[in-house]
């Protein structure tokens, strides 16, 4: 069964009133949920023009809310927050420095503090239909041995969880916008290959209410320092 994309965080942490880092923020929306669950969270993300939709879709941020940074050198003191999550954002951080950016998250929390990763893995429908684009299958295996090693070496594993989302759009535009959102430089390859994924697309599609479902499998990890 299908899982709406916050389930597992949702499930397994309460976060009102605590500080919370979302590493690889993107757009805003994941610190916009956190918000609304009674969080106290900061967006870091590396592209500025992610930040820029983040703030003008979150009117009310103060300054400092959403953050220009890299995952393997976070701009914050030691024991600055929480929990700190990477959420679909692991993958993203290059392969050499994925364990330097887990001992980067660990550094900012304060004692008590977990990590929350959750990743989508390289199968699906989803993944099916982006890898024409974009194969990330071997940084998307390159996080799961980094937090193997985590687990193994200097963190303590609390939770690993497998499970699958259900991404929604509605139409082809909204997979371009979405894939645009995470890599602009995309934006050639998904002109060159319009045919080919719009035929994909059509082929791999649930209809849904108002759009189209791709199934998405993921492991959501809970790490201690």
């Amino acid at each position: 069964m299908s899982l709406e994309p916050t389930t597992v965080l949702d499930e397994v942490l309460d976060l009102r009133e605590r500080d919370v880092l979302d590493v690889g923020c993107g757009e805003g929306w994941l610190v916009r949920h956190l918000l609304a669950a009674g969080a106290q969270p900061v967006g870091i993300d590396p592209l500025a023009v992610a930040l820029e939709r983040a703030r003008r879709d979150d009117a009310n941020a103060p300054t400092g809310r959403y953050i220009e940074g890299e995952a393997e050198a976070l701009p914050f003191r030691d024991g600055s927050f929480d929990v700190a999550i990477f959420f679909n954002s692991l993958h993203h951080v290059p392969v050499a420095s994925l364990d330097i950016a887990l001992s980067e998250a660990a550094r900012v929390l304060r004692r008590g503090g977990v990590i929350y990763v959750q990743e989508p893995l390289a199968e699906g429908p989803f993944f099916e239909l982006a890898r024409a684009v974009e194969d990330e299958t071997e940084v998307r295996a390159a996080a799961q041995d980094a937090l193997t090693r985590a687990a193994a070496g200097p963190f303590t594993q609390r939770m690993r969880r497998d499970g699958a989302i259900a991404t929604w759009l509605a139409d082809y535009e909204g997979f371009r916008a979405r894939m645009l959102s995470v890599e602009p430089a995309r934006a050639a390859a998904l002109t060159e290959l319009d045919e080919e994924l719009r035929v994909a697309f059509e082929r791999l599609a649930v209809p849904a209410e108002g759009g189209y479902v791709f199934e998405q499998p993921f492991r959501a990890h809970l790490l201690a320092p």
